[in-house]
């Protein structure tokens, strides 16, 4: 009652302030936009609770009419609004089967491959809704093979495992989730000649540990049973459209082709659970694995094989052409309509998805209404914000890269930044990733929320910590959510954030509403965090007459990791040269740029209502917002072409891996491998080409031409 009084005195005092005097500055909205008279958890809450009644899979009527409850939300905010569909390849299990044979005396383990409900679910008249747990992309086929057990399926566990003399040809792999993208796990089994694949969540990473730990739903930990589904595909939108979007009749190519392109792996594999893969665990002998490749107190002894153990292994998929629908908002700019800030989650699920995505799409709708509510008091975006609520990002960021490539022209002249929330919470602790122009607007925006978990100080104190060291920004090389289209392939500046880091039952059945109220966020103040932070970066970007990019930022980052590549070709013949050079050149055009702004703030009180100056503050903007399409090159990656960033990409052998300068990685990871004059040559070349693209950004920026 107390907040609705408020409200309703604000709005009145507004409304004749509008015809008494001028409106409140822009500052005035943005710190009513976070305090606490327009924040909702109990809304947050029921948006929560519905979005997640049901699991909602891409291509599903359930997810469908996900999309509907997202647009009709929108729309009852008096956003206009609407959905933008696209037709593509999506992929659902028709069969599948795991048998292990411990030995030729014991008679054959016939795995169920369920998920368990619990005693008491809420959501068990809806289990039967859960799709079977399968890898989205993985091959059709039936494969049988000792077991080989790989660790985390990285390029160095296979590397170890040929240095033990184990040899995976023929072989099926057993490798846990943990540490690297799942697509890439199957992809390095098949590339050490193994037939299939096994994926399992160990009680190490997810379990608690084992011992004591409880599991869902007594704690917050995966069930013996849960099981971690996921795709495996290693690139960005539909596969059988690569490059451009998948309208209705559009060009596709074939699924052999798709193969060919090598995006997905050709060998078959599976998920399973925890006590599924200590099962098959328990068959493999051969040499003790490392310490480092043990499990939790209480797990049986880690061997890496070859068996005596088989196993039998059969998938068989369906892919489809299917609808998916993403959700589109805007709230157009008053001043600067054609200059977009772009807020985007997406809202497709592997089962409930309460924590990932569905946090961040209630977080969505929560920035929504507030924003509803300060066009009540008057205010209106100096430039467009743009709210977009994704689809079928689990199967490979789809519906934001179809929306992106269909746009790329717009976004690429229009778009001043993407902002990304995909798991909006999944526990405690702020963590945030950008491209690095944005750092202190980031920096700024938490210093005005308070720490949901500690109202005593803000969200920066507490990212800072007791070591008061500078604050941890991830970069957003990695291709793990929806951030991916417009960073790596049209150059656009963007940033992701989320409360808490992995959680336990990610991908899982048990990803619900309960999990949530118990052990994620069980007063939804996480949830009215992130959501403050969100619409403040936005309102900054929308609102400040001087877009509040800081490119020196940039180019101390580019710097360090210049720096880190020395000691990888020394003694090569390799010159860093350029590379350093270029980098020197965008530190001094960016102080250049942070006078130049100063000088304008200081005298915009006489000139703003000037043509001229009106002219030279936008010219400013729109160099510091093309910038970072500087970086791009139009071929793109050697070999991954659809990536044309070449600061920031995923790892090729890690597609959650963020990767700085990834175009020389790359070659210097083959030229470690080749060592030939002319590979490492082409490691020279690749510098090169980041140089240029650096060089290219300090053109941009000066506003010069040479």
């Amino acid at each position: 009652m107390i907040k609705t009084a408020i409200l309703t005195l604000l709005a009145i005092a507004t409304s004749f302030s509008f015809f008494l005097f001028p409106l409140p500055p822009k500052s005035f909205y943005h710190s009513l936009f976070i305090s606490s008279s327009l924040s909702d958890n109990a809304s947050i809450s029921h948006h929560l609770y519905t979005l997640t009644r049901r699991p909602h899979v891409a291509g599903t009527q359930a997810n469908a009419e996900a999309a509907n409850y997202v647009l009709s939300t929108l729309n009852s905010y008096n956003i206009p609004s609407h959905i933008a569909s696209y037709q593509v390849l999506l992929t659902y299990p028709i069969s599948r089967s795991l048998t292990l044979k411990p030995n030729r005396a014991d008679p054959p383990v016939h795995f169920e491959l369920r998920q368990e409900i619990y005693d008491g679910d809420p959501y068990a008249d809806v289990a039967g809704e859960v799709l079977p747990t399968f890898h989205a992309y993985a091959k059709s086929g039936t494969v049988s093979g000792l077991v080989v057990y790989a660790n985390y399926g990285r390029v160095e566990d296979f590397d170890t495992l040929k240095e033990m003399g184990v040899n995976v040809s023929g072989c099926i792999v057993l490798a846990r989730y943990g540490q690297i993208f799942r697509g890439s796990i199957v992809q390095n089994a098949m590339k050490a000649g193994a037939v299939g694949a096994v994926l399992y969540t160990d009680r190490k990473d997810y379990g608690g540990g084992g011992g004591d730990a409880k599991w869902f739903p007594d704690g917050k930990w995966m069930p013996p049973s849960g099981v971690q589904v996921g795709s495996l595909y290693n690139g960005s939108g539909d596969p059988t459209t690569p490059g451009w979007a998948s309208t209705e009749g559009c060009e596709r190519i074939s699924e052999e082709e798709v193969e060919i392109i090598g995006d997905v792996p050709l060998i078959p594999s599976l998920p399973i659970s925890a006590a599924d893969g200590e099962k098959i665990m328990e068959s493999i002998g051969g040499p003790v694995a490392e310490e480092d490749w043990q499990g939790s107190k209480g797990s049986p002894v880690y061997r890496v094989g070859p068996g005596p153990g088989v196993l039998n292994l059969s998938y068989t998929g369906n892919q489809t052409i299917a609808t998916i629908q993403n959700v589109i908002g805007v709230i157009e700019g008053k001043e600067e309509p054609d200059r977009f800030v772009i807020l985007g989650n997406h809202r497709d699920a592997w089962t409930f998805g309460a924590v990932d995505p569905n946090s961040g799409t209630a977080a969505l709708l929560e920035v929504a209404s507030r924003l509803k509510k300060l066009q009540k008091f008057g205010w209106r975006p100096r430039r467009t914000i743009v709210l977009c609520n994704w689809d079928a990002e689990e199967y490979g960021l789809i519906g934001s890269t179809e929306w992106v490539e269909e746009n790329k022209e717009m976004l690429s002249s229009r778009a001043v930044a993407y902002l990304n929330v995909d798991i909006g919470v999944g526990g405690a602790g702020f963590h945030a990733s950008s491209t690095p122009q944005l750092d202190e607007l980031l920096k700024k925006a938490t210093q005005q929320v308070k720490d949901p978990d500690n109202s005593s100080q803000t969200i920066y104190e507490s990212w800072l910590g007791s070591s008061n060291s500078p604050v941890k920004i991830g970069r957003l090389g990695g291709g793990g959510s929806d951030y991916a289209a417009f960073v790596q392939h049209i150059g656009v500046p963007a940033s992701d954030m989320s409360f808490g880091e992995g959680y336990p039952v990610y991908h899982s059945m048990y990803d619900d509403f309960i999990w949530m109220k118990k052990f994620g966020d069980p007063m939804f103040h996480r949830h009215v965090a992130v959501a403050s932070v969100w619409g403040l970066l936005a309102l900054r970007l929308a609102d400040d007459r001087i877009l509040p990019f800081n490119y020196l930022s940039y180019a101390l980052e580019l710097q360090k990791s210049a720096k880190d590549l020395e000691d990888q070709v020394l003694g090569k013949g390799i010159s860093l040269a350029p590379l350093f050079k270029s980098i020197a050149e965008l530190e001094e055009v960016a102080a250049n740029i942070e006078t130049r702004k100063k000088e304008i703030e200081e005298s915009k009180a006489w000139t703003s209502i000037l043509t001229r100056d009106r002219m030279t503050v936008r010219e400013l903007n729109d160099r510091l917002m093309m910038a970072e399409r500087a970086f791009t090159d139009p071929d793109g990656l050697f070999g991954r072409s659809w990536y044309k960033h070449l600061i920031y990409a995923p790892s090729k052998h890690d597609d959650y891996g963020s990767k700085s300068f990834p175009g020389i990685g790359d070659a210097i990871e083959e030229a470690k491998s080749m060592d030939s004059v002319q590979s490492w040559s082409f490691v020279q070349h690749e510098i090169w080409r980041v140089a240029r693209v650096v060089r290219h950004a300090s053109l941009v920026l000066s506003g010069k031409l040479t």
